[in-house]
């Protein structure tokens, strides 16, 4: 059998279920932690709140990991958690804004590029993060689920409680709003 991402964390989770294998959860904490992370940050817009929201589902994870065996997509099952802890992390803080301290993305690359080429790359990233920001906030999850985090619409459509063709209906919104932006950006400006 091939190795898949789903075939590699179910294994990871069959060694940790069957042998409480430590090695094995942390290999699974460094495949799924950033993506919950970043899954959660789109929704609460708070590092500290998408960090912790991280920590717990890994934090169950490990917990809940023999009934894990009889869970058909761990990663799916994992995103599903992250949005009902996100969810109630919503509820929970209702009527207050919730504000990241620490917003700042530090991107480590060993090529020494241009001062032209590095003012032209933070320009263009910064426009394609604003134009992802200033999407619909299921657009932009659906978005990020599907294009950086690589789940299949069913997949998204499970974690999200939509149907798979209200999956796409979101990505065709998103795909259309970013050409449009950053049409905009490239040609008038």
């Amino acid at each position: 059998m091939p190795r898949t991402p789903t075939n590699e964390l179910n294994a990871l989770i069959h060694e940790m279920a069957i042998y409480d294998s430590e090695t094995a959860y942390r290999k699974l904490f460094g495949f799924l932690f950033n993506p919950l992370f970043r899954f959660s940050f789109c929704m609460l817009n708070s590092r500290e709140a998408a960090e912790e929201v991280a920590s717990d589902v890994m934090l169950r994870i490990w917990q809940k990991r023999m009934e894990l065996l009889q869970v058909e997509h761990v990663q799916v099952y994992a995103f599903v958690i992250a949005r009902n802890l996100s969810l109630n992390v919503l509820r929970k803080n209702a009527g207050y804004k919730i504000v990241s301290l620490e917003d700042i993305h530090v991107d480590v690359n060993n090529e020494t590029p241009s001062p032209e080429e590095i003012l032209i790359d933070a320009e263009n990233k910064a426009g394609f993060e604003m134009a992802v920001n200033a999407l619909p906030t299921r657009c932009k999850i659906v978005f990020k689920l599907i294009k950086e985090e690589g789940l299949s619409y069913k997949e998204v459509a499970k974690v999200l409680t939509i149907s798979p063709k209200t999956v796409d209906a979101h990505l065709v919104t998103a795909m259309a709003k970013l050409s449009q932006a950053l049409r905009a950006k490239f040609y008038c400006s």
